[in-house]
């Protein structure tokens, strides 16, 4: 069966272009010219991903991102940008976004990127049930996909989700950048790339905030390690 997409991008020029390309590698396409059709269509029919444009009238591509995580929609998304400063990224990945690309972009590696959340989704949905990991007063149940510190759950997002479960499976090791980068999203971003930082520090203060000081260590230079507290 195709990988079905959601496509929702107000620049028509764009979205047919994309739509061909996409349509010739086998994916099946559903279009949306603005947030309020995006949301409508992805609550009434399933997707595979979703590719969302930020900068969209009515309701924006964040505003989209953010009400299917309310909803409890787990859908990966790819964010489609114009704007590249550092904030707008975090934006876009603190709305619950997977990942994000920058405009313009190549077609190879939007495609990259397709199948890289695909791959992700794929694993998870075909893992059989893991037990339950501990690192101190944490507690990770990779099939439910919860997370607690000391009884208290702590909401992460799917991307926050998969990055604490890799440290914590590695407990004490310290992995580097590169091997994150490739385990979490699939491939490298580039040495000037703040995806991963970003991620680190939202992991860290919704720890924090539930009293997991100190869970993720920073070996400067190198990378990220989880010990116990």
């Amino acid at each position: 069966m195709p990988h079905r997409v959601l496509l929702a991008d107000d620049d028509r020029a764009i979205r047919e272009s994309l739509v061909r390309a996409l349509e010739l590698e086998g994916y099946r396409i559903t279009e949306a010219a603005d947030g309020v059709g995006a949301l409508a269509t992805a609550r009434r029919d399933e997707f595979d991903v979703l590719i969302i444009d930020v900068m969209m009238p009515g309701v924006d591509g964040l505003g989209v991102c953010r009400v299917l995580r309310a909803d409890g929609d787990a859908t990966p998304i790819l964010m489609l940008t114009a704007r590249v400063e550092t904030p707008d990224r975090v934006a876009g990945l603190d709305a619950g976004a997977d990942d994000y690309l920058p405009k313009p972009f190549e077609l190879d590696e939007l495609l990259a990127r397709l199948r890289a959340l695909l791959r992700r989704t794929s694993s998870e949905t075909g893992a059989v049930a893991q037990r339950v990991l501990r690192c101190g007063g944490l507690t990770l149940d990779p099939a439910a996909r919860q997370v607690w510190w000391r009884g208290s759950e702590i909401d992460l997002s799917k991307t926050e989700f998969d990055l604490l479960e890799l440290l914590v499976r590695n407990e004490g090791v310290v992995l580097d950048r590169a091997t994150i980068y490739q385990l979490i999203w699939g491939y490298e971003f580039g040495p000037d790339s703040k995806n991963l930082a970003v991620y680190i520090g939202y992991l860290r203060r919704k720890l924090e905030n539930a009293g997991a000081v100190e869970l993720i260590r920073t070996v400067r230079g190198v990378g990220y390690s989880a010990r116990s507290t």
